[in-house]
């Protein structure tokens, strides 16, 4: 016999449908994690999807809807070492720390607000200040032309244009830096006189280049319109340069040995600024001991985890 089927009356479709709605429709539900790992909720809620038979995570959905913050991270960058100080007192707590990375061409002092330490939960060390020691220009401008060869008249603007990042040596300088280079000190006035002579004999001949007793150097220049007529300038062998390395910092004092060469009665004029990556580094340091002094955390050389 053929089967006969009885028709679906009005509730019976309406339970058929909330049926199969039902198996379609993820649920949601709580799993506890007590015991299984540190740093985690004690239960969490997912969603099992009936129809793929899978968990999914509520945490997208529920942070579309987020209004704030779970917690504070990224990185501020400042300018200078007084809001380094300022904003990291800003931030502070008892377990936050300072870096600094002292090494030369990149130094950094780096705040890890939210770091950790033996005793204490781990902690997510996202929320940093960094301050990266922006360099001056007229600093720039020292390290850029150091070793360089210049034509006289280049030289004597230069020089000119930088007297005032020109420093009187103290006694202390005078008798370290003679001593190493075998040089006589000048004074800001005797690299600035020097300048100047430079232009005046900027169209001379240099007749030769000779070393004094005393440590100077002289190169004597003739006037091509005056027969050959010697004019002697004395050339100081090493000078003081004072200049802020860094924005809004301290000037930092650094020797420059300052050399020519007399070719084809022609003078090539250079200095050098002598170890000025140490002395950039002792700054550095100096900065970091400074903004632990101030903020009252632990300060460490070298650079936080990534």
């Amino acid at each position: 016999m053929p089967d006969e089927k009885t028709p679906l009356d009005a509730h019976g479709i309406d339970l058929v449908k909330a049926l199969a709605l039902e198996s379609a429709s993820p649920t949601i539900m709580s799993v506890t994690t007590s015991g299984l790992s540190a740093g985690v909720p004690s239960s969490l809620p997912v969603a099992f999807d009936r129809k793929s038979q899978t968990f999914k995570s509520l945490k997208p959905l529920i942070e579309e809807f987020r209004t704030a913050p779970d917690r504070r991270k990224g990185t501020a960058t400042v300018e200078t070492l007084a809001s380094f100080i300022a904003l990291v007192d800003r931030h502070k707590d008892e377990n936050s720390v300072l870096f600094g990375k002292t090494a030369m061409p990149d130094p950094k002092l780096t705040a890890v607000l939210d770091y950790d330490k033996e005793g204490v939960a781990a902690r997510n060390r996202s929320h940093r200040i960094v301050y990266a020691f922006p360099l001056t220009e007229e600093f720039k401008a020292w390290v850029a032309t150091s070793g360089e060869a210049m034509e006289q008249e280049i030289f004597a603007a230069f020089l000119e244009e930088h007297s005032a990042e020109l420093a009187a040596p103290t006694e202390g300088e005078i008798s370290e830096y003679e001593r190493l280079f075998k040089e006589k000190m000048a004074t800001p006035s005797e690299v600035v006189a020097l300048s100047r002579h430079l232009e005046v004999f900027v169209a001379a001949r240099a007749k030769q280049g000779i070393r004094l007793q005393t440590g100077e150097r002289v190169v004597e220049f003739a006037e091509e319109h005056q027969n050959a007529k010697g004019e002697a300038i004395i050339v100081p062998g090493v000078f003081m340069v004072s200049v802020p390395a860094f924005v809004a910092g301290d000037p930092v004092r650094i020797p420059a040995r300052l050399r020519y060469r007399v070719k084809s009665s022609k003078v090539v004029w250079f200095y050098q600024l002598y170890r000025w990556e140490f002395f950039l580094r002792e700054q550095v340091g100096e900065n970091l001991k400074t903004a632990a002094d101030a903020t009252g955390l632990p300060a460490f050389e070298g650079a936080p985890e990534v």
